[in-house]
């Protein structure tokens, strides 16, 4: 059995090594590795895509394996598993305690903050931007509960379209 995997791993030394490292323990192949450091985002990932091969409880486990170690999966076998938002928050977003508005937004099932940019104005207003990598399909539902979050904290949110 042959599993295709589009992972995505921050573009720096030994990454790509600290994932295949653990498929031979599980008794799985690697058949290809396409490594595209061209591909590099703005968050400097970059996309990798591999097959494996081997009996279908060793792929379970081989992909197990990558999560547990936070290997963000974006596709298997061509199916799209993650994808990354952005958000807004603005007003007095430093003032309403942003260290509890990251951990709520970090404790949905849903989502995860993958980076994080905070903009200070000279009115004591601040604005974050929030990008959070979400389960496909689950956009809607993440941008409701922190537009709730929001709400309880006199926040203006603007979500991506």
């Amino acid at each position: 059995m042959r599993v295709d995997l589009i992972l995505e791993l921050l573009d720096i030394p030994g990454q790509l090594v600290n994932i295949l490292s653990p498929i031979s323990g599980f008794g799985a192949n690697l058949v290809t590795v396409i490594h595209r450091r061209d591909d590099k985002n703005d968050d400097g990932m970059i996309p990798v895509q591999i097959t494996l091969e081997g009996e279908q409880e060793s792929l379970i486990q081989c992909i197990d394996k990558l999560k547990e170690m936070k290997v963000t999966i974006l596709e298997i076998n061509g199916v799209v598993s993650k994808e990354k938002i952005r958000t807004i928050l603005i007003g007095h977003v430093i003032d309403t305690d942003i260290r509890n508005t990251l951990d709520r937004i970090n404790k949905l099932k849903e989502a995860f903050i993958v980076n994080l940019e905070i903009k200070l104005s000279d009115e004591n207003e601040s604005s974050a931007m929030l990008v959070i990598e979400t389960d496909y399909g689950m956009k809607d539902i993440v941008f409701s509960k922190i537009q709730e979050i929001a709400n309880e904290k006199s926040l203006l949110v603007v979500n991506e379209v």
